[in-house]
């Protein structure tokens, strides 16, 4: 099928673009690589920041100066008051669009304490607001006519003289390569945090498909060393306890029922004094005993079943185990607040860097960079889609993807793939995790290397075409290794510490590496590495602006 503007991904940035896209005669589809109700938005728990009046002009100006502080310096002050000025008319639009958030007494919309901020800004469905937001926006989109792709597994872009003529994509249902010609191409299909298997509160399939397939694009990526540790998963099953706990006034407390952090700093601060309290030897809890029944059930519900089922505790009367978590990916494609340096490409929520987070994003703002960058992209893509024609596709790309499926198909293996992602993730937790240092990270690439060699011999067990997980398996862990070896190297090159980036061997902040690193595959297996120069952005811009 041909589509005017593909958007792959079906998280509330893939939504919104696609339904800000949609026009009544043009065709617009959403493209995912699993169930449409799957998306780390739809698990993310706690709200949405907003100063909900326009005219708060103090409000406003704290939401932007809390964001950019949280960011360490590497935010983009023009991208983060284009999101927080933006805030109150995308509430207001999600409200449109369905969306029943919680009220107060008086009857208008409820607003929590979230980590990093200086007053209570954060907008909410009890602790499943992802949730909310996604269904809400998928029945939006269905009704205003935007086609959904399922069970596609995007392999590559394909392109002509810097521009983007579609996406090469792996059909579960019967194991095919197919193409899907498009004017204009939307990547919004989440972060990597998921490469942490084991120590994520991502699903195991948020590999970095989308970096990946920039980088063989020829795109630069930016700030893969910021990954983001949630302070609390759950011990057992690294399942995210919201921020919302704290927010509704949690405490955190070590095996002595010590309090040990400000419940309520960033996350990075909180984190690293988790661990440390870990690394002592101390279990680490979250202590809701002391908030009323009525509170937990009506503010917190998941979180009470979940903690019940997985736990077997009852947080109403028990300490609940915890343990910092990978949970969201600062680091992503390089753009220009969406727009990227192929022509009618275009990037929205975790897996692009608008400039928003920095080294540490602050809690509460990626459903609102989703929404609303989500916007902007669907804009920027149905404008510069509505005066082009479909290119040729590229079919040099088309059939080096068909055989490397075919390569997957063709013989026996004595190589356990699950076992790799799973070791994957036990070296980026130890090696490049919340607490680093250049030894570790040599090692971690190092395995990485050898992953990569291993991981290019591997095939299916079952030769089954239909609905075969195995392949889609096995390219997924072809991305992570790429990615992870992007994370690896950009940590080992930032020697400092820096927001959600701690070096043991470099434990301070230098002015000298107050910039950004980009990160660039030169060929398969071979980066280049360098640090913005102090006059990135406004080059940057004036690129972007002069190929368009």
């Amino acid at each position: 099928m041909i589509y005017d503007i593909i958007v792959v991904g079906g998280g509330v940035a893939g939504l919104m673009a696609a339904i800000e896209a949609k026009t009544a005669t043009n065709r617009v589809a959403i493209l995912t690589k699993g169930n449409l109700f799957k998306s780390n938005s739809s698990l993310a728990s706690g709200g949405i920041n907003a100063v909900l009046d326009k005219k708060d002009k103090k409000g406003i100006k704290a939401h932007i100066e809390d964001t950019y502080k949280a960011t360490y310096e590497l935010g983009e002050k023009s991208a983060i008051e284009y999101m927080c000025k933006r805030a109150p008319d995308i509430i207001q639009k999600l409200c449109d669009y369905g969306v029943v958030f919680d009220k107060d007494s008086e009857g208008n919309i409820a607003q929590r304490s979230f980590g990093g901020g200086s007053s209570k800004r954060t907008c909410y469905v009890g602790d499943k607001t992802g949730s909310a937001l996604t269904q809400a926006l998928i029945k939006k989109a269905k009704s205003v006519g935007v086609t959904f792709v399922v069970n596609t597994f995007i392999m590559n872009l394909t392109k002509l003289d810097n521009q983007v003529s579609g996406v090469v994509a792996f059909r579960r249902f019967d194991s095919s390569v197919v193409v899907y010609p498009a004017k204009s191409v939307i990547l919004a299909g989440g972060g990597y945090a998921g490469i942490y298997r084991g120590y994520s509160t991502n699903a195991q399939d948020y590999t970095g498909d989308m970096h990946a397939i920039a980088l063989r694009a020829g795109l630069n990526l930016k700030d893969m060393e910021f990954v983001q540790f949630h302070p609390t998963g759950l011990a057992k099953t690294s399942y995210l306890v919201s921020e919302a706990a704290r927010g509704e006034g949690g405490y955190l407390v070590n095996s002595k029922e010590e309090r040990f952090v400000n419940e309520l700093d960033t996350r990075d601060v909180v984190a690293r004094a988790i661990l440390k309290q870990i690394e002592a030897g101390e279990k680490v809890f979250i202590d809701l005993r002391h908030l009323s029944k009525k509170e937990i059930e009506t503010k917190l519900p998941s979180l009470q079943k979940a903690a019940l089922m997985q736990a077997g505790v009852d947080v109403c009367t028990e300490l609940l185990p915890i343990k910092p978590v990978a949970h969201y990916s600062m680091g992503g494609i390089e753009c220009d607040m969406t727009k990227t340096a192929l022509k009618g490409l275009f990037v929205c929520g975790e897996c692009s860097v608008t400039g928003v987070h920095g080294a540490n994003r602050l809690g509460g703002n990626s459903l609102l960079e989703g929404a609303v960058f989500g916007e902007l992209a669907g804009m920027e893509a149905l404008k510069y889609s509505e005066h082009k024609g479909f290119l040729p596709i590229d079919y040099n790309i088309v059939v080096k993807n068909v055989k490397m499926v075919d390569y997957i198909f063709q013989s026996d293996t004595t190589k356990n793939f699950n076992a790799m992602r799973v070791n994957l993730g036990n070296t980026m937790f130890k090696h490049a995790g919340i607490f680093r240092n250049k030894e570790g990270l040599e090692r971690a690439f190092d395995y990485l290397s050898y992953l990569r060699k291993e991981a290019s011999t591997l095939h299916c067990i079952d030769k089954g075409r239909v609905n075969n997980v195995e392949v889609v398996s096995i390219l997924e862990l072809k991305n992570a290794i790429e990615v992870a070896e992007a994370i690896v190297l950009s940590a080992k090159k930032r020697a400092e510490s820096r927001g959600a980036h701690s070096r043991e061997d470099f434990p301070q902040s230098l002015k000298s590496c107050n910039k950004s690193i980009l990160i660039n595959e030169v060929k398969k297996g071979f980066f280049k590495l360098w640090f913005q120069d102090s006059n990135f952005m406004a080059a940057l811009k004036k690129r972007f602006t002069n190929i368009r």
